[in-house]
């Protein structure tokens, strides 16, 4: 029970629902219980409707809504979209902003939405950020660009804002330098605090490293933590993990570094995840990851890390999905490469308690989900892979995508004995009849 309990919210867990991006634990797990095992396009599907455009934000979903961005590469627009959870007619659909991308690798609509059952915010990576009431009223919106500074990041910039106590976080780390024409020279990471509800500044911190050049670059979520009565935001790029104060944002501790001799081209994408006493960080392109004891203070580099793996030694790396927490053990999926293995890993010493090859020869770039004893991983083609979480067994494969589907990254929410699976094209709601 204490494994489960540090890694909580101090808020708490709304039964039913996926308010962000990795749902109500904040770690990809849920308890949600008898949902199927096997399924395809035509097979459990309570309902599908097509999408705009292609997308890597999950589904949040909160009481009778799902929520969704979504890009139009035609009309080059993004969305704010809300569905009934029932019957997946849609509610309502705002344009935030005009646009698709930067680049070839991803779209400006990869965050989620996020929701805590009052509000729903959305944001998109060319900085437009909007709030709506959940029957789709505008409070407000704002592009963080124009007040804050242009960004600069060599990809397209994603990261998911986070509501938290009343309180919406987002997070800009960035390189301190311009990136062609964008960004300044005396560019700042930072994280920043508004009101949901009106999208006033709280405060702002910025959030210094010794990382060089794209090293400073994250793509990365905040998370909320909270261990032995002290609530707290996770930070992870810049070569450092970082511990806020929800209140003010100080920094409460630090540990750093997996990039000793400062490599440049390393910036982070997977968000940190927490569970059994420790926060696991994963380094990028192959390297480690590493476990940092909770309840730090100050500086605790020297003496913070509880244990690493091998990296490319023993298969357990992750270079853009973000772990798993659940049931007690941690799930690091390395979805690179030829192998793309599903590792399961205590918590408290690091061992592999087992190793599964997905053979898959797409990547995969979403997160694993955790619910009802199994895990839901969808891959680059939109196959979304069913595995059983004691043994590693590979329970089934679903064909969701289009055929020459590619660079599907979204992963799988749950809720309401549903899963939401959002594929380039089109959005699943999947369920026992």
């Amino acid at each position: 029970m204490l494994a489960w309990a540090v890694g909580m919210s101090a808020a708490g867990v709304q039964a039913g629902e996926w308010g962000n991006w990795r749902g109500p634990s904040h770690n990809g797990s849920t308890d949600e219980k008898n949902l199927p095992a096997k399924f395809s396009k035509t097979q459990n599907v309570l309902w599908s409707v097509k999408m705009d455009g292609p997308s890597a934000g999950t589904p949040v979903v909160w009481g009778d809504n799902v929520f969704v961005s979504s890009s139009n590469p035609d009309k080059e627009r993004l969305t704010a979209n809300c569905y009934d959870l029932g019957t997946g007619a849609l509610k309502w659909s705002h344009q935030v902003a005009k646009g698709h991308r930067q680049d070839n690798r991803s779209n400006y609509a990869a965050p989620s939405p996020v929701t805590d059952g009052q509000v729903v915010t959305f944001f998109y990576g060319n900085g437009a950020l909007a709030t709506y009431t959940l029957d789709g009223e505008k409070l407000w919106s704002q592009n963080i660009q124009e007040k804050h500074g242009q960004f600069a990041f060599l990809w397209t910039f994603s990261t998911s804002p986070l509501i938290h106590d009343g309180v919406l976080y987002l997070q800009v780390l960035q390189r301190d330098t311009k990136v062609g024409s964008k960004g300044s020279d005396d560019n700042r990471s930072y994280l920043l605090a508004l009101d949901p509800k009106t999208g006033g500044q709280l405060w702002k911190v910025y959030r210094p490293a010794k990382a060089r050049s794209e090293s400073l670059e994250a793509f990365s979520t905040p998370i909320p933590f909270s261990h032995d009565g002290r609530d707290e935001i996770l930070i992870v790029g810049g070569d450092c993990l970082t511990g806020h104060d929800p209140k003010s944002g100080k920094e409460l501790w630090r540990w750093g570094t997996w990039n000793p001799t400062r490599i440049g081209h390393w910036r982070l994408v997977p968000s940190p995840v927490a569970g059994g006493g420790v926060v696991l960080a994963c380094a990028p392109k192959r390297a480690p990851v590493y476990a940092i004891k909770a309840g730090g203070e100050g500086d605790i580099s020297a003496n913070g890390k509880v244990w690493n793996s091998q990296g490319s030694r023993d298969g357990v790396s992750s270079d853009v999905c973000t772990p798993l927490f659940y049931r007690g053990s941690f799930f690091v999926l390395y979805g690179e490469g030829r192998d793309k293995m599903l590792s399961r890993v205590d918590p408290k010493s690091g061992s592999i308690r087992w190793a599964t090859d997905l053979k898959s020869r797409s990547l995969f770039r979403g997160s694993p989900t955790g619910a009802d004893g199994k895990i839901y991983v969808q891959n680059h083609a939109g196959v979304v892979h069913v595995i059983d979480a004691k043994s590693g067994n590979v329970l089934h494969r679903a064909e969701m995508g289009e055929a020459g589907d590619d660079q599907t990254r979204a992963s799988v929410a749950i809720a309401h004995g549903r899963l939401f699976i959002r594929t380039n094209s089109r959005l699943f709601c999947i369920g026992k009849s």
